[in-house]
């Protein structure tokens, strides 16, 4: 409950949507965004492929989207420090929308969308500060940070601040096995705040579990895939760290999501190789979201893992692989031809 203070930038530039467009760079292929500025101006100047954004520090609080067009864009901040520059804005799945028209919804609740494929983002903070405790009367608590859907996308060195549905990873069609890579950043949140059902890799990143004042357990869950079950990869996380804010085996490791709109979907989700901390219930890590789809039938499993959350002492409750198995999900695996960083 204590995301303002999580949010201030470097000088505490506030900076309002809607203010005067970024300016070019002499080659017209560079946008620099300072205080002042809006982001978003600067997405809407981005008029073909291979453009890069480079936002100056400051807080920008506005809702930013990037379309299909803006292909192979480079959003970065100024500095290596992601502090420093932050974009964040405050809508939940409930919150009314101002014409009238209903509410946004999960996906649009989105600080931050994007449809582009080829895209990078690196070195800034994307946040969604909307609380619980400020709007009582919503019950549609989802409020995402980012919501991206478009293949080849890559973050790294990017804090993802919020707290139901943070990272929203999603594809462009139900057919489609959208590739998405994910390299030393900070992912925190309470309930599913890892979602969706794209062929997502997380390497060497850290997800922070909150800390939640409710009388009940598990506070939340980490992760929740809706794999395709055609898709033989769904999330991969290899040589991460879970931390938590809450107290011992407060938190559940994952639950399978089975959308309404795609119930043939067969959720997979491997951690490896990743510290666990005692956030995480070690004795009954997984649970189910509806008892129709139990995470069982999924496909769920971890291998070599460390710390008090990694411990098994049930084990039909945690799913090991083997030294065979595992050969298969590598990050090469689950991005076949696409070496990012490469």
């Amino acid at each position: 409950m204590h995301r303002r203070t999580l949010l201030t930038g470097f000088a505490g530039g506030l900076v309002a949507a809607g203010a005067a467009p970024a300016f070019a760079a002499a080659d017209r292929r560079i946008l620099h965004v300072r205080p002042g500025d809006s982001v978003q101006a600067a997405v809407d100047a981005v008029d073909g492929p291979g453009w890069t954004i480079v936002v100056h520090p400051g807080t920008y609080r506005e809702v930013v989207k990037v379309p299909a067009r803006a292909v192979g864009l480079f959003l970065r901040g100024l500095t290596r420090d992601p502090r420093d520059t932050v974009i964040v804005y405050d809508n939940a799945n409930g919150t009314p929308k101002p014409d009238g028209s209903g509410t946004y919804g999960t996906a649009g609740s989105a600080t931050f969308t994007s449809a582009a494929p080829g895209l990078t983002v690196r070195d800034l903070t994307l946040a969604n500060d909307w609380l619980r405790a400020d709007h009582p009367e919503i019950t549609g608590t989802q409020a995402v940070a980012a919501y991206t859907y478009g293949d080849r996308t890559r973050f790294e060195n990017v804090r993802l601040l919020a707290h139901q549905d943070t990272l929203f990873v999603d594809t462009t069609a139900l057919d489609a096995f959208d590739r998405q890579y994910f390299r030393h950043c900070h992912i925190e949140g309470d309930v599913d705040f890892v979602f969706g059902r794209a062929t997502a890799v997380f390497e060497e990143c850290h997800f922070r579990t909150l800390a939640r004042d409710v009388d009940f357990t598990p506070k939340g869950m980490v992760f929740a895939p809706s794999t395709a079950r055609a898709n033989p990869y769904g999330i991969l996380a290899v040589r991460c760290r879970i931390t938590s804010g809450a107290e011992d085996g407060a938190y559940k490791l994952a639950r399978p999501w089975v959308p309404s709109y795609e119930t043939t979907a067969r959720p997979s989700l491997v951690v490896r190789e990743t510290r666990i901390g005692p956030g995480i219930d070690a004795v009954a890590p997984y649970t189910n979201m509806r008892e129709a789809h139990p995470w069982q039938s999924m496909r769920f499993a971890e291998y070599r893992n460390t710390g008090p959350g990694a411990a098994v002492p049930v084990p039909e409750n945690r799913p090991q692989l083997t030294r065979d198995q595992v050969r298969s999900h590598t990050k090469e695996t689950y991005l076949g031809d696409w070496r990012p960083g490469a």
